[in-house]
């Protein structure tokens, strides 16, 4: 009876500029859903990622909603849905049981009980742990194992990395969904999202970092062996572009995006005067000027990206290079910069493996919502119910031939 709803899976990427949402259908002989509807509405109730309005992100939250049931035909009343914000951050942590079976043999209780020992931490009292990420096992001092269960063993230890968010961050989160009238199938980090529907297989086991550069955050996620090494958002996206241009061009903050979107460049070729009528007023702005303030701000964001490097020793170090997404990864020539600044392969993602029914979506903007469309499927039914069966128990097993990068995940 229910076969032609739980076909269908809903990303919502509630963003500090923009609530965008996706939904896609997955046919009987498909691997993965295609995207039937899309939606990109403006959000002014937030504030470099925080949720600092309620009611207008909710009302922000009711309209793309409402945009993509009526482009895809179905309801939407539940979805997975991002947590943004400078608040989340990832922390590592181990987890040691004994296995006191009689025959020693590791079954998935076991491994379930020693993911749950990695997540007793002291967190602060206004921190709640989000997701917890298994990434690898020992079992009586050998290292670097997957998956235990099958094995036979006496002591296991496992290595996870753990995020965690703002308890009243995440209050404020539900708060809106619930006036919404959106049930969340499950919350995860909007670079995970963005990873997702960007990585390939081959460069999530190479060690590869995807930068989401965001209207006031840019979240950060290295994958390395097909695991996540580490979560980060950086309190720096595009609207400090803006900033910096209206500040140095002496111009108003609405010239200052226009200029950013349609003139602004980090090729050093660029020069000359550059102009355009507003409102009846030409205006010119010097091209040089402009890359000096633009490279500026892009370099300062490197710096923070290769500072979290540094701190898991893979600053130079990940043959993937870094995947740019996001609004401002379409600044011509911020590949070069990325390349020069990390001394690191670069590009930016394309989700072009990705079928759609509809056009106009924009891959720059839209990929955390698309991943998080395909993490829908991928985790399966969450606390509110979806289509693909799960393990019972602490943790979720994730079906890892999906292309999936969780091996683990916690609600």
């Amino acid at each position: 009876m229910n076969e032609q709803k739980l076909s269908h899976f809903i990303g919502l990427d509630i963003g500090t500029s923009a609530v965008r949402c996706v939904v896609g259908e997955m046919a009987h002989d498909a691997s993965i859903p295609s995207i039937i509807g899309f939606s990109e509405v403006e959000n002014s109730g937030m504030r470099k990622g925080n949720i600092a309005h309620i009611d207008e992100v909710a009302e922000a939250v009711v309209k793309a909603v409402g945009e993509a049931e009526r482009m895809s035909g179905q309801e939407v009343r539940r979805a997975t849905v991002n947590v943004n914000g400078a608040h989340v951050e990832g922390i590592n942590s181990k987890g040691v049981i004994a296995i006191s079976s009689a025959d020693r043999n590791i079954a998935i209780e076991d491994r379930m009980r020693v993911e749950e020992a990695a997540t007793i931490v002291q967190l602060p009292a206004n921190k709640d742990i989000i997701q917890v990420f298994a990434k690898n096992y020992r079992l009586d001092g050998q290292e670097n194992i997957k998956d235990p269960v099958g094995m036979h063993g006496v002591r296991l230890e496992v290595d996870t990395h753990i995020v965690v968010a703002s308890s009243p961050a995440l209050r404020s989160l539900d708060a809106v969904l619930d006036k919404a009238e959106i049930t969340p199938s499950h919350h995860t980090i909007t670079s995970l999202g963005a990873a997702e529907a960007l990585l390939s297989r081959k460069q999530k086991e190479s060690g590869v970092a995807v930068l989401d550069i965001g209207a006031a955050t840019t979240n950060m996620v290295v994958i390395e062996d097909g695991e996540v090494e580490h979560i980060a958002v950086l309190p720096m996206g595009g609207i400090h572009i803006t900033n910096d241009l209206a500040i140095g061009l002496k111009t108003d903050l609405d010239i200052a995006e226009m200029v950013k979107i349609k003139h602004a460049s980090l090729s050093k070729s660029s020069t000359g005067e550059t102009s355009f009528v507003r409102n009846g007023e030409e205006l010119r702005f010097d091209r040089e000027m402009m890359r000096m303030i633009v490279e500026a701000r892009v370099e300062e964001l490197f710096e923070y990206v290769d500072k979290e490097l540094k701190k898991i020793q893979k600053s130079r170090k990940l043959p993937g290079g870094v995947v740019l997404t996001g609004g401002t990864s379409k600044l011509p020539g911020i590949v070069d910069l990325a390349k020069d600044s990390l001394e690191l392969p670069a590009r930016v993602g394309s989700w072009k493996h990705i079928n759609r029914v509809v056009d106009g979506l924009d891959e720059y903007k839209f990929a955390p919502a698309v991943g998080l469309m395909l993490l829908d499927m991928y985790l399966g039914p969450g606390s509110a119910g979806n289509s693909v069966e799960q393990e019972p128990g602490f943790m979720q097993s994730i079906n890892m031939n999906l292309n999936s990068l969780f091996g683990r995940f916690k609600k």
